[in-house]
């Protein structure tokens, strides 16, 4: 049996069949190993230069997409190509596997979707509820969490309960156990808010929810590769998040959690083959012995064995840093933004909580001075890619920093920033 790399090297040598384009791996040279020895910022330039995004501008909006690593793109031509010339797709499997031990779950807990809206859905579906059950959400929901939600309310009649966030996670957790009531029957919140950058304490909604026999559906578009995360010490009952955002993975690659003993509480709507537990299309009538006993009855259809590759050369990529070494770095950058920024306190409105640990890689503001809409157009014609906030009437510049980001590119964003707050 030739290995996958001998036959990427034949076939890239001109091997294939005649008249096929002779076909490399073109990020085979820019991966590198990491040099764990550097100094502090040499160390993350070092980082910057396993990605391919320009030097010609700041990318500033992680939040919304993260790109990936020459690492994650070389796994996805090498799959790709040799799917295509052998016609074998394989399977996910073990790609489950890997991405089930770096969240810290089960792999029968996590099923494989394609964005953070979809396993919003499955929950905002899946959970029994009757008309006038109450589902708690915030006013700074994506769409992704908010529409599921509104559409669940619109057909079959449940009540949303809206609250607006407040500064620190104690008052958080304060204020959603003032809201809770008989009829709350779900938390629906995210574990940090596309708007402000806000982490809510989970672990301890959480437990406070279970106590009284209510769910949590957590909206975890921003947890994966920001935070060292283990979501089983978080304690949730379901967690919808991505790999095309933190994890630097490629878009079209995410996850829903289901808590082991909580897979009966989420109905499947959408089924397809491996979501079942056997059925029979002969016998009369036809009939559906039942799901798979693990949420890998959430995953139907087929599944992209390229798009894991890239998201398994994203965890590699990850690990080798180290996922608290990550962390640390996102918060180092997001409290050095947020401590630059108050300077300018006569010109904005900060947005983002004071408090450290209600942060962890977002910095919201709002101009006083000018619109948003104006300032963030002026800081994309100088080169600085940032994101606009509408949601929830915030209206406010929102400034997202990962791993490739560096101090000087904070430096020059501040330095341009007098000139355009008016």
């Amino acid at each position: 049996m030739k290995s996958r790399r001998d036959f990427i090297q034949k076939v890239t040598a001109g091997l294939a069949l005649p008249g096929l384009v002779s076909f490399a791996p073109s990020n085979e040279k820019k991966v590198q190993k990491i040099n764990q020895n550097l100094t502090n910022e040499e160390f993350w330039d070092q980082i910057r230069g396993q990605f391919p995004l320009t030097k010609e501008r700041a990318y500033l909006n992680n939040g919304t997409f993260g790109p990936a690593t020459y690492s994650v793109m070389k796994a996805m031509e090498e799959s790709y190509l040799h799917i295509n010339t052998t016609g074998e797709y394989g399977h996910t499997d073990q790609e489950r596997e890997k991405l089930a031990s770096f969240l810290g779950v089960k792999t029968n807990e996590l099923s494989l979707t394609h964005n953070t809206t979809e396993g919003i859905n499955i929950m905002a579906w899946g959970i029994s509820l009757q008309a006038g059950d109450e589902v708690i959400v915030t006013k700074h929901d994506h769409a992704g969490n908010a529409l599921p939600w509104l559409n669940r309310a619109k057909l079959h009649g449940i009540v949303l309960k809206t609250f607006e966030p407040k500064a620190t996670q104690e008052e958080n957790l304060t204020l959603i156990q003032s809201l809770t009531t008989q009829r709350t029957k779900v938390l629906a919140i995210p574990h940090v808010t596309c708007t402000t950058g806000l982490v809510f304490p989970i672990k301890e909604i959480s437990e406070f929810a279970r106590n009284r026999g209510v769910i949590t559906a957590i909206d975890g578009a921003h947890g994966a590769g920001s935070f060292n995360l283990n979501i089983k010490d978080l304690d949730c009952d379901f967690y919808a998040g991505c790999c095309h955002k933190w994890m630097n993975g490629p878009s079209g690659t995410a996850f829903l959690y289901v808590r082991e003993d909580m897979l009966e509480r989420l109905q499947p709507f959408h089924i397809g083959g491996a979501s079942d537990s056997g059925w029979d299309m002969t016998s009369i009538p036809p009939i559906l012995k039942g799901y798979a006993e693990s949420a890998h009855r959430f995953d139907y259809g087929t599944q992209s064995t390229t798009l894991m590759k890239g998201v398994s050369a994203a965890i590699d990529f990850q690990l080798e840093i180290g996922k608290e070494k990550i962390e640390s770095r996102v918060r180092e950058l997001n409290q050095y933004l947020f401590e630059n920024l108050l300077q300018f306190g006569n010109k904005i409105e900060m947005l983002s909580s004071a408090e450290a640990k209600s942060r962890i890689s977002m910095v919201s503001f709002r101009p006083k001075n000018a619109s948003y809409q104006q300032v963030g157009n002026e800081l994309g014609k100088m080169g600085f890619r940032i994101r606009q906030v509408p949601e929830g009437g915030v209206n406010a510049i929102r400034i997202s920093t990962h791993i490739y980001n560096s101090k000087e590119e904070l430096d020059r964003l501040i330095q341009k920033l007098p000139g355009i707050l008016g």
